[in-house]
C-alpha cells in the first residue's frame, strides 16, 4: 500500500504538524508513506505570530518533501506531478482552514481522476473565525475529496449538512504521548519554573475564540477563595494589553504570562508543574491541548462548546462548565482545589491514556480507505 500525507509537518510548528507527523509514522508501520509539506504555509501578512517554524522539533519517521506554496499556483502543479509519480492509493490531508483549498484541491484533484482516494482529517469544516468565501472554498475542497475523519459531533453534523452521505469515520483524537519523555516530575518541574502551591495552566496561542479574557475575568473570584497561580503560556495573536490589564486586576503574582511560542522541549515541564489545565473557549470543535494534558497525566476544566466537551468524561477526567460564564468557571476552579479532585481525576486520565493511540487511528484510517476502494496503489 502507498499513502501520501499532505499538510504541515516538520519543520512547521504546532499541533497540526505534530498530528500529521504522528499519524504518518503510525501509517508507515503498515504501508509505504511519503509526505509533502509547505515551502510557504501562511503568507507573512496573514500570520499574526512571530514564526511559523520549529526546526528543533523531531523529524518525522518517513520521507517528506517541501514543495507546496499555499499561494503559488506553479507549486500546486509541481506537487501534483510529484504525488503522481508516487501513485498512492490514498492521500491523507489535514484540513482546518478554507484558505488552503486552492492549493490542496489543485494538488490532489488530478490524482483522484487516476484512482487515488483523498481523505481529509477534519479539525473543523466551519472555521472558528469566519471570512469571506469560506463556504465557497470549503465546498471546493469537499468536491476534491472522498472520505473524512471527524473527531466530534459538531464536525460530523457539519459534514452531513455540507456533503450528505459522505463516507466518514468518527475517531478519537489520540494523545500527544511524545511530550512525556520522563524528564520531569511535578516537584522538579515546579522547581525549574519557580512555582509552588496550587497551579492552573492556560496553554496555546491566544485568539479571541479561546476565551482567555473570560478566564482572567474569573480569576479575582478564584483568588478570593484559593491562592491559585494561573500560568498563561502561549503567543498572543491578539493585542496583549487588555489581557495584561485583566491579569493585573487579579492581584500581584496571581497570573504569570509567557507571551511566546512554547517549543516542544518546554511543554512537559509546564504541564507537569500544573495541577489542572483550563480551556475557557468560546467556540471549538476539539483542541489538541486536551490531548497534551491527558498525555502528561493532567486533568482539565473546559467549556461545553462544539466538540470540546466530548473530549472529557465529566467528573472522571475533568470538569465541564458553560461557555462565557466567568462565575461558573471560577467556581469550577475553586471546587477542583477545595474538594481535592486532583487525585481522582488524575486516576481517570491514567485510564484514558491506554485507550487513545495513534495505532488505533492508523487502523481506522486504513479501514476508511478500504471502503473507498482505490483503483491503484492499494492492497
Amino acid at each position: 500500500m502507498r499513502i501520501a500525507v499532505v499538510g504541515p509537518v516538520h519543520p512547521w510548528r504546532g499541533g497540526l504538524a505534530q498530528y500529521l507527523g504522528l499519524l504518518g509514522e503510525a501509517l508507515a508501520r503498515r504501508a509505504e508513506v511519503r509526505g509533502v509539506t509547505f515551502t510557504r504555509q501562511y503568507p507573512g501578512p496573514l500570520f499574526p505570530g512571530r514564526t511559523q517554524l520549529d526546526p528543533q522539533a523531531p523529524l518525522p519517521g518517513f520521507p517528506v518533501e517541501r514543495l507546496l506554496d499555499s499561494i503559488g499556483p506553479l507549486s500546486w502543479r509541481r506537487t501534483a506531478a510529484h504525488l503522481e509519480r508516487f501513485a498512492p492509493g490514498a492521500v491523507i490531508l489535514k484540513w482546518w482552514m478554507p484558505f488552503f483549498a486552492p492549493a490542496f484541491a489543485s494538488a490532489v484533484g488530478p490524482l483522484r481522476r487516476r484512482g487515488t482516494r483523498v481523505v481529509l482529517v477534519c479539525d473543523n469544516l466551519v472555521p472558528h473565525e469566519r471570512r469571506p468565501l469560506d463556504g465557497l472554498l470549503t465546498r471546493w475542497m469537499l468536491r476534491n475529496s472522498d472520505g473524512y475523519l471527524v473527531m466530534s459531533d459538531s464536525v460530523e453534523r457539519d459534514l452531513a449538512r455540507l456533503k450528505p452521505g459522505a463516507p466518514h469515520r468518527r475517531v478519537a483524537h489520540p494523545l500527544y504521548a511524545q511530550f512525556d519523555r520522563g524528564r520531569w516530575t511535578r516537584e522538579s518541574a515546579r522547581e525549574r519554573l519557580g512555582l509552588e502551591g496550587e497551579v492552573a495552566l492556560f496553554f496555546g496561542y491566544v485568539r479571541a475564540y479561546k476565551g482567555l479574557d473570560v478566564l482572567l475575568e474569573a480569576w479575582p473570584r478564584v483568588r478570593a477563595r484559593r491562592p491559585v497561580t494561573l500560568i498563561v503560556a502561549g503567543e498572543f495573536y491578539e493585542p496583549p494589553a487588555p489581557y495584561r490589564a485583566r491579569a493585573a486586576a487579579a492581584g500581584a503574582g496571581a497570573v504569570r504570562m509567557l507571551d511566546r511560542y512554547i517549543p516542544d522541549e518546554e511543554v512537559e515541564a509546564l504541564f507537569k508543574a500544573a495541577d489542572v489545565v483550563v480551556l475557557p473557549y468560546r467556540s471549538a470543535t476539539q483542541s489538541g491541548v486536551t490531548q497534551v494534558a491527558f498525555a502528561l497525566g493532567v486533568p482539565v476544566i473546559l467549556t461545553d462548546v462544539g466538540g470540546l466537551g466530548e473530549t472529557v468524561r465529566a467528573g472522571e477526567t475533568g470538569l465541564v462548565v458553560p461557555p462565557a460564564d466567568p462565575a461558573a468557571l471560577a467556581d469550577a476552579v475553586i471546587a477542583f482545589f477545595e474538594r481535592n479532585l486532583g487525585p481522582s481525576l488524575r486516576a481517570g486520565v491514567e485510564r484514558l491514556r491506554h485507550e487513545q493511540s495513534w495505532e488505533v487511528l492508523a487502523d481506522q484510517t486504513i479501514g476508511l480507505v478500504d471502503a473507498l476502494e482505490p483503483a491503484r496503489g492499494w492492497r
